[in-house]
């Protein structure tokens, strides 16, 4: 089993906390982060974009000039898509990017991710983290006690109003909880910062 160091919140050594194989010792598989990431990507995509085609732009009932004698090409209407003001060829219209893949699939970038962090020595793990209310000068103390990175994820077993508050306003840092986490979200933060609580809830969830 990997072992990793357990601090408190002033940053000083208080124990280890072992940590399960099949979770946070496998081997990443890159090929299904990539698949997870791609996915909540597209998932994320509002689909929104919307341009008119020649048969939605205003005009065209007229030939715009005459056929021949103008020493210009021939054109029948002012909404072909080679003329100023006229419509988009093959126009993007709103759609849906969704799309789902397997859970498996899902479970295993999970544990990828997770398995990348230990490896790494990007996990920070904390013995507890409480806050008696929503301070961002708590945080900020924590975090330099902890030598976090400016880019740190902070991962709760269950939502924490204080901490989410406490965090909200500092560039770069980012709260979840367990069953909230994503792949994405692991990713894009270089330090992981959780709970013996919250690994325990971790274990519980993807063994």
């Amino acid at each position: 089993m990997a072992t990793v160091t357990m601090l408190n919140m002033d940053g000083k050594e208080v124990g280890t906390l072992e940590l399960k194989d099949e979770i946070f010792g496998i081997e990443p598989n890159q090929d299904a982060v990539l698949t997870v990431v791609k996915n909540y990507l597209a998932n994320q995509r509002q689909g929104t974009q919307s341009a008119k085609t020649r048969g939605e732009v205003r005009g065209g009932g007229k030939k715009p000039f005459r056929q021949k004698g103008t020493g210009r090409h021939r054109q029948g209407s002012s909404t072909d898509p080679t003329q100023v003001g006229g419509g988009v060829t093959f126009a993007p219209k709103p759609r849906d990017y969704r799309y789902s893949i397997n859970k498996k699939v899902k479970r295993l970038a999970m544990k990828s991710v997770l398995a990348s962090k230990v490896q790494e020595q990007e996990i920070i793990v904390l013995d507890e983290l409480s806050l008696e209310a929503p301070k961002t000068k708590e945080m900020v103390k924590v975090l330099a006690n902890v030598n976090a990175a400016k880019k740190a994820l902070i991962v709760t077993p269950e939502k924490n109003e204080n901490v989410i508050r406490s965090a909200a306003n500092i560039p770069g840092v980012a709260t979840t909880f367990v069953n909230e986490m994503n792949v994405y979200q692991i990713l894009n933060h270089t330090s992981f910062i959780t709970t013996r609580a919250a690994i325990e809830k971790i274990e519980e969830v993807y063994s």
